[in-house]
């Protein structure tokens, strides 16, 4: 797919890794709608991208409803829709057996449903309108990337829950992938190491500096325009389908 073809969804799209995404695509001539619950981020967001080119819609990702309507209306305000970019996530952290009490279901359940659940009732929604657009020489009609973490494959303590949530992303990401070859959809996820997000910030510098030395190479946080790099690659190259991809400095996570 072509980058000024990109008429994209993407949530969590007004901070983080879902605003860096969103100013590639912009940037390469594509259009974005921004989900996201976050409104005190979004004028901000809309004005740095062009009203032209970006529009806010608020939406739930857990809803199933508030989903459906969310996509539906941003595909009619972009006239059209080709990609879906899952950012919208939460931490989720805490140990199963905290010091004061063991882990109460309700934040197990709610790291889940916003990370995995979230990621797939966009995914269902944005695909069952792309599998009505006219598809390109190679038979495509769409695009959807989800965002792991390398905590599916290496969580530490204290990430049960979040851990879970991703590992439960890299698991739907083929079979999703395999069942919407008949559609001409593809389906990648991107399981970033440790990244420079807005969530980083609340972190001391000297935290931050460690962090970044206990990448192997380049001894650094990822950057979210990194991130992004990928994102519209993945976008671009229709050969990548059904996979996992980790962009992480080679970072293997340490138990704690």
């Amino acid at each position: 797919m072509k980058p000024d073809q990109v008429k994209a969804v993407v949530t969590g799209g007004v901070s983080g890794l879902g605003l860096a995404v969103a100013q590639r695509f912009v940037a390469d001539g594509g259009k974005v709608a921004l989900l996201d619950v976050n409104e005190d981020r979004a004028a901000a967001a809309v004005a740095e991208l062009g009203e032209d080119n970006a529009r806010f819609f608020k939406v739930d990702v857990t809803s199933e409803s508030d989903v459906i309507r969310a996509v539906a209306e941003a595909k009619d305000w972009m006239d059209g829709l080709s990609v879906a970019v899952n950012c919208a996530g939460i931490l989720g952290a805490g140990r199963v057996l905290g010091r004061e009490a063991p882990m109460p279901l309700d934040t197990f359940s709610k790291t889940v449903m916003v990370n995995l659940v979230g990621s797939f009732n966009v995914a269902k929604a944005a695909a069952d309108l792309m599998q009505h657009n006219a598809p390109n020489h190679d038979n495509e009609r769409g695009v959807i990337i989800n965002t792991a973490s390398v905590a599916a494959y290496e969580g530490q303590i204290g990430q049960a829950a979040y851990s879970a949530s991703k590992a439960g992303l890299v698991g739907m990401t083929l079979p999703m992938a395999r069942e919407f070859t008949r559609i001409g959809v593809r389906v990648m996820t991107i399981a970033p190491g440790i990244f420079h997000t807005p969530m980083m910030d609340v972190m001391p510098e000297a935290v931050q500096q460690a962090l970044g030395e206990s990448i192997p190479f380049p001894k650094r946080l990822g950057k979210p325009e990194e991130f992004a790099r990928l994102a519209a690659h993945i976008v671009e190259n229709s050969y990548f389908n059904g996979a996992t991809l980790r962009l992480d400095g080679a970072v293997r996570l340490e138990p704690k």
